[in-house]
């Protein structure tokens, strides 16, 4: 990366500016940035922008994944007990993000996070403010947390660690679990199960609450399927008043959004209950929300292999 660029002279200001990095630390670390096009290319084949979710979901709910997700559940029961009664986020849900993200672990990203983070930074046609802000963030982190900037590895989008949190919800949301004195998202599993679940105990985790349950459309019903948003735009009443069937006997006023997924066997409807818009703080996508859910439900679940 050209040091010598104004916007990337203005944007190391700012470092040394507002965050008191070392300005040869910075400029050092900046020059070493390659740009990469394949991340930006791969930004825009994101498999929640391509395909359905009948595909979406094959991706995930495999039989090795699963396997793999009751093997940790097993091996980490203590801490995922311990972190579910901390924070009221359920292991099932731990399970799943972990298992959708870096399966547990295995699969935690190829590509340089700095490369990566300096390429959307300063060439992202849209996202480049974000990106940037994200860069500084993971700059910041190589002062705060001793990472080592040149070396970390990552995903396209700067995602790190076993968790894949993005350096800003690193820097706000990474946790001590364990006790040592320094959050490692990388290599302590504690950290990162204490981490993961007050991630998304902080974003407003309802302690005992369903996440999402199957729904059926009557035949003169006037619902109309929510195709984007963090929050759910009704409540259980008007969508039993729009014709919207589901068991169960919540609240009328439970807030609530219908959602409309094209399954391997056809049109499936569902209700998002508002820990399904807890679980979309860590992905947008509904379709990512909905597989952590039914993921995590299966591993739990005595009764799948």
């Amino acid at each position: 990366m050209d040091v010598d660029d104004p916007e990337v002279r203005e944007f190391i200001d700012e470092l040394v500016r507002d965050e008191g990095m070392d300005r040869d630390d910075a400029s050092e670390l900046l020059a070493s940035a390659q740009f990469r096009p394949e991340v930006i290319e791969a930004m825009s084949r994101a498999p929640e922008r391509t395909v359905e979710w009948r595909d979406y979901r094959a991706i995930f709910m495999d039989s090795g994944r699963i396997s793999s997700g009751k093997a940790f559940s097993r091996l980490h029961a203590e801490s995922l007990a311990e972190v579910e009664n901390d924070t009221g986020v359920p292991a099932s849900v731990v399970l799943g993000i972990l298992g959708v993200e870096t399966r547990y672990g295995r699969i935690t990203g190829r590509h340089l996070v700095l490369d990566s983070l300096a390429t959307l930074a300063f060439h992202h046609p849209r996202r480049g403010d974000f990106f940037r802000r994200e860069l500084k963030d993971f700059l910041v982190l190589h002062n705060e947390d001793a990472l080592d900037a040149a070396e970390v590895m990552g995903s396209y989008a700067g995602a790190m660690g076993r968790a894949q949190f993005i350096p800003s919800s690193y820097r706000r949301y990474a946790v001590d679990g364990d006790g040592d004195g320094r959050r490692d998202l990388f290599a302590n599993w504690r950290d990162v199960l204490s981490s993961v679940a007050g991630y998304l105990s902080d974003h407003g985790w309802r302690r005992g609450g369903p996440v999402a349950m199957p729904a059926t459309l009557a035949g003169n019903s006037t619902a109309t399927p929510q195709e984007r948003g963090l929050s759910p735009p009704t409540t259980l009443g008007a969508l039993r008043s729009d014709g919207v069937l589901f068991d169960g006997d919540m609240p009328d006023e439970t807030p609530a959004g219908l959602l409309l997924m094209h399954g391997a066997a056809g049109p499936e409807y569902w209700l998002a209950l508002p820990n399904f818009y807890v679980i979309t703080r860590y992905n947008r996508s509904y379709m990512y929300a909905l597989v952590v859910h039914q993921l995590g439900q299966a591993i739990t679940s005595p009764d799948t292999g």
